[in-house]
């Protein structure tokens, strides 16, 4: 088992990871680690997560008000969306949220991740819902987050970033990755004619693979809202899941938004 000391230097190498692949940019980005009920470490505001250092690493309390802190530092404004997931989550031990950019295009442009069009990503994250807007550093985030919670390990943050988390830092890592990668195989088909979606048969077999592996965390395999409801899976009902996910894109409209956000890059 880590102690605390370790637990900071994981945090500051997952910060190295998460700059260095441009999932943040300048002083964005924060995540934390449950030590217990009432006990958590997270990143301070204001500093490259990807120039850490064990001692700029912030604990607080479940409410997130400091514990400690050193001199110079203070805990990220975005602490209460990571406590609404703890609240709601008890199986969750590591949040992060970063502004990985394939991911964060979507995110900006109103189009969540359910197409069905790789089988890892199928198992691992099955579809990244898009959590409506809310004002950073407000309760607005914490609540548009807490409609995915009980089914999503990854959700989009409207016009903001990507969150996820898991049972270990290192988890909640490597699904900030695999979002990422989802989102960016997605974007470079949609410039070659769009993607070859996997059937819907394929989709329950994977599901099943999934189910058999007794992977954890909340998945449509087993939590979907709308397959609860006696609708189609997110993965083939053309829509995000839950009543208030964005809804997939026409061709006409995907190609518009796709011009548009080439423009602003400069492509």
């Amino acid at each position: 088992m880590q102690n605390e000391y370790e637990i900071k230097k994981e945090m500051c190498e997952i910060g190295k990871r998460v700059y260095n692949r441009g999932m943040v940019a300048a002083n964005d980005g924060n995540f934390s680690v449950k030590l217990n009920d009432n006990e958590f470490l997270c990143t301070p505001t204001g500093v490259s997560k990807g120039f850490m250092t064990p001692e700029f690493i912030c604990k607080v309390d479940a409410e997130g008000r400091v514990l400690q802190a050193n001199k110079g530092f203070k805990p990220s404004s975005e602490i209460k969306m990571h406590m609404r997931v703890y609240k709601e989550r008890p199986d969750v031990t590591s949040v992060i949220h970063a502004h990985p950019l394939y991911a964060t295009t979507f995110a900006i442009a109103g189009i969540p991740l359910t197409q069905p069009i790789m089988p890892e990503a199928v198992i691992a994250l099955g579809c990244v819902p898009i959590a409506k807007y809310g004002t950073p550093s407000t309760e607005e985030i914490p609540d548009a987050v807490s409609e995915h919670l009980q089914y999503f390990d990854a959700v989009l943050l409207e016009n903001h970033g990507a969150l996820t988390y898991s049972d270990s830092l290192l988890n909640a890592y490597h699904k900030m990755e695999s979002v990422e990668f989802y989102a960016r195989l997605l974007w470079q088909c949609m410039q070659i004619g769009g993607p070859q979606e996997l059937s819907k048969d394929q989709v329950e077999r994977l599901y099943e693979i999934r189910r058999q592996f007794g992977l954890s965390g909340k998945h449509p395999a087993d939590l979907c809202p709308n397959a609860k409801a006696g609708k189609p899976s997110c993965h083939t009902c053309g829509k995000g899941c839950g009543s208030s996910a964005a809804p997939a894109a026409d061709k006409d409209l995907v190609a518009s938004i796709t011009k548009k956000v080439m423009e602003q890059l400069g492509m």
